[in-house]
């Protein structure tokens, strides 16, 4: 590829094929795509890519992207009593949008992956418990992937959890294996989320 395209071109298809979902064929699609747009356009586009870690804020408390300051997550109208476990910020999006579920969210920062060196000490476990005891949780909800980490981890926080009095559930199978929540569309995430099992 580097003989076919422009070095800068070239560059603009490598940081674009770090996207999740994103192949060469796609990439390639993309850039050529940005050179018809305008200079104004790519200008904000830049602005906005350039400011986005400064300009998204999270809760400090479940981890979830603030609204103007303000953790819809964390709000009174929401049911103490369930509290569910995710390790990404669009899942909360994701299950949101099903309408079945009204408790609260704790987001871990990532799911073991021995071979990625990736250990317990990410999942900021303290964190999680003081949360569990500070809203006395009755059901602790793990909604992870279906992947070999997700997997793993799931079953880390199964034991390290079980010496609270709560119910410990998984979202149903319904969800495929190997997918990821945001790719699951939401007839289905709803009818796993219903049919949750004791974990």
């Amino acid at each position: 590829m580097a003989d076919k395209y422009p070095k800068h071109l070239t560059t603009l298809i490598t940081l674009l094929k770090k996207l999740p979902g994103v192949g060469k064929a796609t990439a390639e699609r993309f850039s050529f795509q940005l050179l018809k747009w305008s200079n104004d356009d790519l200008k904000f586009l830049g602005g906005i890519i350039s400011d986005i870690k400064t300009k998204i804020t999270f809760c400090s408390e479940c981890g979830c992207i603030l609204n103007n300051d303000q953790c819809n997550f964390c709000s009174s109208l929401r049911d103490p009593s369930k509290l569910c476990i995710i390790s990404s910020l669009k899942d909360v999006f994701s299950i949101e949008q099903t309408r079945t579920y009204s408790g609260l969210y704790h987001i871990i920062s990532s799911l073991l992956s021995p071979i990625d060196g990736v250990g317990f000490e990410g999942l900021k476990l303290e964190k999680l418990k003081e949360r569990i005891k500070k809203h006395n949780s009755k059901e602790i909800i793990i909604a992870l992937d279906s992947t070999l980490e997700g997997d793993a981890t799931a079953f880390f926080l199964k034991q390290e959890l079980q010496s609270f009095d709560v119910k410990i559930s998984r979202l149903a199978f319904g969800v495929p294996v190997g997918s990821c929540l945001d790719l699951v569309d939401g007839s289905t995430l709803a009818k796993a989320l219903d049919g949750r099992q004791s974990f």
